[in-house]
């Protein structure tokens, strides 16, 4: 058997913005997302959807090209294969405002809790091991970056399939795979996991 070649992952740089298209395709990923869904209140989400996703694609391409580098690509062979959303929790207002979380003012301040919040693969890269090679480099990514604690929030499907779309935060088996610990199940199947970044020893 031919073994597949390996994945790599990349900050969103402007000069990748490209790639991104490419990924996203003309939908935006889900739905004229543009992955704003995490950052914006509902009403605001909505409006950005409006124009094929006009403004959802304008506020992604804003944090780009402000150096936010608000996700990575993985490439296999120079070809974009996946995309995850990272960087610190308070920047992710529907996260700071979820029942699933319950932040306390302090809590939703607090820059060293870095949050993993989306997935995106396309169909013909599913199950090839892309979603696990972009969550080990977002591990990486965030303690570079200083994080404390990488904050993920999964669905729990007990190892039954999901739709793919009704997953986007990822599964809890995958967070599970890396090291991530169960710390609050406040929402039925929506667990809040943890991964702390510090070094050991």
């Amino acid at each position: 058997m031919t073994r597949a070649p390996a994945l790599v992952a990349r900050p969103l740089t402007p000069d990748r913005w490209p790639d991104l298209e490419r990924l996203f395709g003309p939908s935006g990923a889900y739905s004229n997302c543009w992955c704003a869904f995490q950052r914006l209140t509902g009403r605001e989400f909505s409006a950005g959807c409006e124009k094929r996703g006009a403004g959802n694609r304008a506020l992604l391409r804003r944090l780009t090209e402000a150096e936010g580098r608000p996700g990575l690509i993985a490439y296999r062979e120079e070809e974009p294969v996946g995309w995850v959303s990272i960087g610190p929790r308070r920047e992710f207002g529907r996260i700071l405002r979820s029942p699933i979380t319950r932040l306390s003012p302090d809590e939703a301040t607090d820059a060293s809790v870095w949050s993993v919040v989306c997935f995106f693969v396309p169909r013909p890269h599913r199950g090839s091991g892309v979603g696990r090679a972009l969550l080990d480099h977002a591990v990486r990514h965030a303690r570079r970056a200083g994080a404390a604690t990488l904050e993920a929030y999964p669905v729990d499907t007990g190892g039954a399939r999901a739709q793919y779309s009704s997953v986007f935060t990822g599964t809890l088996g995958l967070f599970r795979s890396a090291g991530f610990e169960v710390v609050s199940e406040r929402v039925a199947a929506r667990p809040v996991v943890r991964l702390s970044l510090r070094q050991r020893g």
